[in-house]
């Protein structure tokens, strides 16, 4: 059956860095477009990044750029999240997200100090 587990989140002090790993089986990951998403408490869902099939395109919500990098290596069937310079406001649970309807379970980013 399909899965995304998501690993990597933590709490971290804010200017810190962290990285977020999904892997993915039960379907061809190589074939679609992923994304990562996250839910702060009390507030929706929204896109953080996304990265097109072969990984040769990216986008990014404007609250991230400069600061986070989305990529995958289609070999390992793994996506990626780097997230650098943290702030408190990207205390979330961050979700991936397949093009295909599936998502993982989350993971929780602290940013405190």
């Amino acid at each position: 059956q399909v899965q995304l587990v998501e690993s990597g989140g933590g709490l971290v002090q804010p200017g810190g860095s962290l990285r977020l790993s999904c892997a993915a089986s039960g379907f061809t990951f190589s074939a679609y477009a992923m994304s990562w998403y996250r839910q702060a408490p009390g507030k929706e869902r929204e896109l953080v990044a996304r990265i097109t099939p072969a990984g040769g395109s990216t986008n990014y919500a404007d609250s991230v750029k400069g600061r986070f990098t989305i990529s995958r290596d289609n070999a390992k069937n793994t996506l990626y999240l780097q997230m650098n310079s943290l702030k408190p406001e990207d205390t979330a649970v961050y979700y991936c997200n397949a093009h295909n309807g599936y998502w993982g379970q989350g993971t929780q980013v602290t940013v405190s100090s």
